[in-house]
């Protein structure tokens, strides 16, 4: 397997610290908000590359933080008049709402900046020890970025050009900076903002810092992949390494993933143009399937455009792939049992052709766009050599393999029949009767059928009333 290195800037063949381990770091987002298409991109093509390392065989140690303490946090609570971590804790929610519906698989841990001060604390106070940071009168405190050699390894460009670039956080004291290119490890408080003691001053961190400590904790002082969009790569990425190699005094990140940008009808993604969509607002035209589908066509590193046309096609396209998932489960109700028949082994080979191809392109960097098309090549297959003659276990191992590669990139393309009111009032019925049984065994296993299926019971003393969660 080889991934694009954006450290080396070129393709590396992938190979872990540990063996048949993975730790892997993804920047997430700054919660204020609901979170737009833009935010979904990197959720989407990261978790699908998790995913087909899961399937090659790693343990994947995936850690993906809420950055729950900004300015625009503290800017959306005074206007609405509660408090930064009541907007903070909403937006988590409707984050964590968006991604199921994408169905992007939970972090292993999702780490927030608020809940890891200490540790922030310690590595900045780490920081100044080794020389690497300084604390100005007010309390500010900022990383000399001169003193890391390594500084600018990862945007391959020197200190004077990535001076115009910085993006630096403009504090009270921001003249004490021995450089201009010294950035922010800690900030004194302002009025009405949340705040924490520390031994400069009560304030707050900066935002870099936040990922270097999370990072750490969870996946140790190196690991082998960290990934996020491409604009982070200057300067949130490169003072993440200044930060975490000054402190740690090992290499951060092995391999250094990035997704490139998305545009909205060929234009840049921006509120002022109004060509900004959230995730919540696609969900309104369409299943967030297909935003995932859309996400995948194209190559992570290329740039990807979205429009009403293009979301049309990812549409059509995924509905292609549900539409023969569909005919090979009904012509498989419809099959008699029966072996693979002559013809059919011969054409077995040709079917794990497909899964080949598929590994090959996912193998290239995660080239999700050539592991559609090798789904797409396996459905034509499906819809050549499958018919209502073929053998029920011919039309099984041919489904299989299409509902397989398909879960690989997180696309469900299986949908489970939901159950008819008419069906679930019976069931209830044969709840009932199974209790006054004192048959508990069977009533238990009727409510967690209906559970699987999202019906969700509730004993009143009106009667059982249920509802599809």
């Amino acid at each position: 397997m080889k991934v694009y290195n954006t450290l080396t800037k070129r393709k590396e063949e992938f190979v872990p610290l540990k063996e048949g381990k993975v730790s892997m770091y993804v920047c997430g987002p700054t919660v204020y908000n609901l979170i737009h298409i833009g935010n979904a991109r990197p959720m989407i093509v990261f978790d699908t590359a998790r995913r087909y390392m899961e399937h090659k065989g790693y343990e994947v140690n995936y850690v993906s933080n809420f950055t729950d303490v900004d300015d625009k946090i503290i800017k959306k609570a005074i206007e609405e008049g509660v408090s930064a971590q009541e907007i903070s804790e909403r937006y988590i929610e409707e984050c964590k709402k968006d991604m199921a519906g994408m169905n992007v698989k939970p972090a292993t841990t999702h780490p927030q900046a608020t809940q890891e001060i200490d540790g922030m604390i310690s590595m900045i106070s780490t920081l100044i020890e080794k020389g690497y940071a300084y604390a100005a009168e007010d309390g500010t405190v900022y990383f000399r970025t001169r003193q890391f050699k390594g500084y600018g390894k990862l945007s391959h460009k020197n200190l004077d050009d990535l001076r115009g670039g910085n993006r630096s956080l403009l504090v009270s004291g921001e003249d004490q900076k021995e450089d201009p290119l010294d950035f922010v490890l800690w900030k004194p408080k302002k009025e009405g903002e949340p705040s924490w003691p520390s031994p400069w001053c009560d304030g707050r961190p900066g935002w870099h810092i936040e990922c270097s400590v999370m990072s750490k904790k969870y996946l140790g002082d190196e690991i082998d992949i960290h990934a996020g969009g491409e604009d982070l790569i200057f300067p949130h990425h490169e003072n993440e390494i200044a930060q975490s190699e000054a402190c740690n005094g090992t290499e951060f990140a092995k391999y250094w993933l990035h997704n490139a940008f998305l545009n909205i009808d060929n234009r840049k993604m921006s509120k002022s143009l109004g060509n900004f969509f959230t995730v919540r607002e696609i969900s309104e035209k369409y299943d967030l399937q297909v935003l995932r589908f859309f996400m995948l066509s194209a190559h992570y590193r290329s740039p990807l455009n979205f429009s009403a046309d293009l979301m049309e096609a990812a549409k059509n396209g995924l509905d292609r792939i549900l539409n023969t998932v569909s005919n090979l489960t009904f012509l498989s109700g419809k099959a008699k049992d029966a072996e693979l028949n002559a013809q059919e082994q011969e054409k077995q080979a040709e079917l794990a052709s497909y899964e080949t191809k598929f590994d090959e392109a996912m193998d290239d960097d995660f080239n999700t766009a050539d592991a559609i098309a090798a789904i797409f090549e396996l459905v034509k297959f499906a819809n050549t050599e499958v018919n209502g003659e073929s053998s029920k276990a011919w039309i099984d191992a041919v489904k299989q393999k299409i509902v397989e590669l398909s879960d690989i990139l997180g696309l469900i393309v299986e949908k489970e029949e939901e159950l008819l009111d008419a069906d679930i009032e019976k069931l209830i019925e044969e709840r009932q009767a199974a209790r006054k049984a004192k048959d508990f065994a069977r009533a238990d296993e009727i409510r967690g059928i209906l559970l699987e299926k999202g019906i969700v019971l509730k004993d009143t003393r009106e009667g059982v009333k249920w509802e599809r969660a």
